[in-house]
């Protein structure tokens, strides 16, 4: 997930799946106080000095116009949210008011009687929350999280080794690989692109270019489609990318989004598939002034590959006994103002329509990234069960099997699949 903060720690939290949450739903106290601790939990970072910054500007505001009302900040790591929320699911006492938590967690928490359904409805700044972006807040249509930030990824190249070897950014997914291989056969000290066997987030827009998907609807469940012949394609073309001519299994088959990244922030890669929230560190890092950044391309010439929409979300937990307070808080953080002042701190893309389009016209280097929502994004399935999928790394493996183990895509990708109706059908 910062798809990652200030450059790869986001993207762990948002990206990152968690363990299932196995605890009884909570149910509420019925009480509403007023006055209080108003507990709240955000995502602890690498570089959380802006966040920080952020967040106090945020409770001062907020504790001035409540009197009677201190709002407790605690940063918590996101490698073991999967334990804190789960003991906060059981023990209320234990739990705070308001959470940040990624998007793909939302249909595991809910499910697990987590979080509390929000109701938009007297908040005038909701209208302009982009659709698609709000969907990764629903759980069976019914908003559970405000979304915070939005992340999506595109393709960072070198501009100066293009342009020593007189080439042009990929036209079409195909494109990648042989322009990949000329790269590293011109300058074998580099990878021609930075790609992971455990970079799931980077590989699924060539499924999804390619027609294919990781599961479809059935009914009320789903059903596994990552063995689908145009999964099976989309796949083909990306494992192609983790091979000695281009990113040595030896060097990436374990690499995720943060390794593949870094690579190309210290000059090893002539090519990543990379956030927006890694724009950050890429100008903090050797490749400074030497990059761009385009869409990444889809199965035609003039088609964008469609982007996973990552991204954290702020929400009210159900055991809350400041419901409103709670509520009220949520709306401040997550709202444009402060949108606008984490997009500076951070470089959280926004998730208002107009925040978004004024960021944009203030850093023309977001351009790639907008084009790229506006394109259209996909998500994992929502239903609790994607939270075991996640957790038991059931497309990594997949991807490294492949790539760095030498096995049949056909059979992997029908392991895939069983093991994905398997934890569906759970």
């Amino acid at each position: 997930m910062r798809f990652a903060l200030t450059a790869a720690a986001v993207g762990v939290a948002v990206l990152a799946g968690c363990t299932p949450v196995q605890s009884g739903p909570v149910t509420g106290t019925g009480t509403d106080e007023q006055t209080g601790h108003l507990r709240v939990w955000l995502f602890d970072e690498v570089n959380h000095g802006p966040k920080e910054a952020v967040v106090q500007e945020a409770i001062s505001e907020f504790q001035n116009a409540h009197g009677g009302v201190t709002v407790e900040v605690q940063y918590i790591q996101v490698q073991t949210r999967a334990e804190r929320f789960k003991a906060a699911f059981s023990d209320p006492r234990s739990a705070p008011d308001v959470a940040e938590f990624g998007n793909t967690d939302l249909a595991g928490y809910v499910a697990g009687g987590g979080f509390a359904e929000l109701d938009l409805g007297g908040w005038d700044e909701a209208k302009d929350l982009l659709p698609a972006v709000l969907d990764t807040g629903k759980v069976d249509g019914k908003v559970y999280g405000v979304p915070w930030f939005v992340g999506v990824r595109a393709l960072y190249y070198r501009t100066d080794v293009f342009q020593e070897l007189n080439l042009q950014p990929p036209a079409t997914l195909d494109e990648i690989a042989p322009l990949a291989r000329k790269i590293r056969a011109a300058k074998p000290d580099l990878l021609g692109i930075s790609a992971g066997g455990k970079y799931t987030y980077g590989a699924m827009p060539f499924v999804w270019a390619n027609g294919g998907d990781i599961a479809r609807k059935d009914g009320d469940k789903y059903v596994a489609a990552i063995d689908s012949p145009e999964s099976k394609a989309g796949l083909r073309q990306y494992t192609e990318l983790i091979a000695d001519d281009i990113c040595p299994p030896s060097q990436c088959a374990g690499n995720g989004g943060d390794a593949s990244v870094e690579a190309f922030r210290a000059g090893k890669a002539a090519m990543v598939i990379g956030g927006d929230f890694n724009r950050k560190s890429v100008d903090a890092s050797t490749a400074a002034g030497k990059y761009a950044v385009v869409p990444l391309p889809g199965k035609k010439a003039g088609e964008i590959a469609p982007a996973f929409a990552g991204g954290n979300l702020l929400g009210v937990m159900k055991g809350s006994e400041r419901k409103t307070l709670a509520t009220e808080f949520v709306r401040l953080l997550a709202g444009k103002q402060y949108q606008r002042k984490m997009f500076e701190g951070m470089g959280n893309l926004p998730t208002f329509g107009d925040v978004q389009a004024e960021v944009a016209e203030a850093n023309p280097v977001l351009e790639p990234f907008i084009r790229t929502l506006e394109a259209g994004t996909r998500f994992v399935p929502v239903t609790p069960n994607w939270a075991k999928i996640d957790a038991q790394a059931v497309l990594p493996t997949l991807l490294q099997q492949v790539a760095a183990g030498g096995e049949d895509l056909d059979k992997a990708a029908k392991t895939a699949a069983d093991e994905m109706n398997a934890a569906f059908a759970s």
